[in-house]
């Protein structure tokens, strides 16, 4: 789980100008959304889910986390924009 938080949050800085730098993952699609107050992770990432149609995204500021156990955590702020994007892995090639 530490990895995965640590890759995320390379992704957060990485997806700042809206580019990937990481050479292992590719940015298959992104998009933004605002929400209003009450509004938690756990529909925030489920929203995402169902609108990128994978589970493999993550938030550019990392505003949610999936936490084993739990499920998805954080504290999103109202009116505030958030980013979601999908992700694939790129394939370990030989070159």
């Amino acid at each position: 789980m530490k990895v995965l938080r640590y890759l995320l949050s390379l992704f957060s800085i990485s997806y700042a100008y809206e580019s990937c730098v990481n050479p292992l993952y590719v940015n298959n699609q992104c998009i933004q959304f605002s929400v209003t107050s009450g509004t938690g992770c756990a529909w925030m990432c489920n929203y995402c889910a169902n609108q990128l149609g994978t589970n493999n995204y993550y938030f550019t500021d990392g505003v949610c986390n999936y936490e084993q156990g739990v499920g998805c955590v954080g504290n999103p702020v109202a009116g505030k924009s958030y980013t979601c994007c999908s992700v694939s892995v790129k394939p370990i090639t030989n070159t």
